[in-house]
């Protein structure tokens, strides 16, 4: 049994969380002990096992910014993490565990390092090279940038183990870093569980078929391509009334979500998709609706719209690895999906031959394609094709992407950790970088 510790910005609703909660409670499973540290955590706003307090959860640093003047994201989460690791140190809690699982931000992890006790090891788990995840659309931002990329790409040299949510995010890692270390692949995993206690959509839904997209409310999960390909295919489908379904994570304090659901709405009217939008509980649902957009849904709501969905559609064009495919998957439902990135290891392209091993349809960025894949699959194929499809889902699911699987990788990796020398921090790179902190606190703040 060992003590392990997960460090993570901020534990709401995301791809990203549902990585760590499930990763803690396949290790919790096996008799080991969890703590997550977080520095935001809205019991209204996570996941089942979060709120029931099925994993224990501290939260430290959530009266610190996470944005000056809607600017400098990325100083806030950096000093909101070390506050976080420096409440840890100041109060012993550092001395406690034998692992760190630090993921997302690299920038804690030289100072687990140096003040942690000698046997316990840091393991990063790199969803994506933070880095490319920003836009530098001026000389100004790129410069702003350049201590911040040095800077994870050096902690993130410091951790005893590495591993990536993909084969895809490993090629990016190398791409980008020029550490000499070849890092471990965790798939991210759904619980095969399958959730019972669902809500009935039944009558919300009754006399209509609605197409499906799960995504946070972020521009980079392209969520307009839904909508332009539902556009062009809605009139020509045939049987009863289509509609689509726009449902995810939602953060009223973040600008972006609240910026690009009003950008969506207003697709939708210039497109004469006549949209309406239900926070909170299902309420009466104007007949008319072609565009039905449910923001900060519950899990529960989550699982009653995939089970009866006619197909999702998944459309980030660039995603490290995507677990909404796996949890449609899961359900027997066919997916749709961009064919770059994450996907093209979760989805297996039905060519009209390989019946036997396909899984969902991989298209490139083209609203119009994707339109004639949703026309295709509505109106041409057999239903004992769709069946067979959908079994295949649930085989490659359970096969390559179960919780017991992603667990075991992870033990695996944190072996590979414990019984190699522990990383050593250079103390000059530290304080320097200690100091370029405190300087951009000093200015900014």
């Amino acid at each position: 049994m060992a003590r392990i510790a997960f460090i993570h910005p901020d534990l709401g609703i995301g791809g990203a969380e549902r990585l760590v909660v499930d990763a803690a409670i396949g290790l919790q499973n096996q008799g080991n002990q969890i703590t997550i540290y977080t520095s935001h955590c809205d019991l209204s706003h996570c996941f089942d096992e979060i709120s029931s307090g099925q994993l224990k959860v501290k939260v430290f640093g959530d009266f610190l910014p996470t944005n000056i003047l809607k600017k400098f994201h990325i100083l806030c989460a950096i000093i909101r993490q070390l506050y976080l690791v420096i409440k840890l140190i100041i109060t012993g809690e550092i001395s406690q565990f034998d692992f760190f699982i630090v993921d997302q931000l690299s920038f804690c992890i030289p100072l687990l390092q140096l003040f942690n006790s000698y046997h316990s090891r840091v393991l990063f788990y790199c969803h994506f090279p933070d880095q490319l995840l920003t836009k530098r659309n001026s000389t100004i931002k790129s410069i702003y940038r350049i201590p911040f990329d040095y800077i994870e790409e050096y902690s993130t040299g410091c951790a005893d183990k590495i591993v990536v949510n993909s084969n895809f995010t490993k090629s990016i890692f190398h791409e980008t870093f020029k550490l000499k270390i070849d890092p471990g692949v965790v798939y991210p995993c759904v619980d095969l569980k399958k959730q019972e206690n669902t809500e009935d959509i039944s009558e919300f839904f009754k006399n209509s078929k609605f197409y499906l997209s799960i995504n946070r409310f972020e521009r980079s999960k392209n969520i307009e391509l839904a909508i332009k390909a539902f556009a062009k295919a809605r009139k020509l489908i045939t049987g009863p009334k289509a509609r689509l379904v726009i449902a995810g994570g939602f953060d009223s304090r973040v600008i972006e979500n609240v910026e690009y659901l009003s950008e969506l709405t207003s697709l939708c009217d210039e497109l004469k998709l006549t949209n309406f939008t239900i926070r909170g509980k299902l309420i009466v649902m104007p007949p008319s609706t072609d565009v039905l957009f449910l923001p900060s849904i519950s899990n529960s709501l989550k699982i009653s719209l995939i089970k009866n969905c006619e197909l999702l559609l998944y459309t980030p064009t660039r995603e490290h690895f995507g677990i909404v495919p796996l949890e449609a998957t899961l359900y027997n439902k066919v997916v749709v999906g961009i064919n770059h990135g994450g996907p093209l290891e979760t989805i297996v392209n039905y060519d009209g031959e390989n019946i036997d091993e396909a899984t969902g349809f991989l298209a490139s960025n083209d609203s119009e394609i994707w339109s004639k894949i949703i026309l295709k699959y509505s109106n041409e194929i057999k239903l004992e094709v769709k069946e067979q499809l959908g079994k295949n889902c649930h085989n490659r699911v359970v096969d390559n992407f179960s919780r017991d699987a992603m667990t075991k990788r992870l033990i695996d990796n944190l072996e590979e950790a414990s019984i190699k020398s522990k990383t050593k921090v250079s103390l000059n790179i530290l304080f320097i970088t200690v100091a370029f902190l405190a300087f951009a606190l000093y200015k900014f703040i």
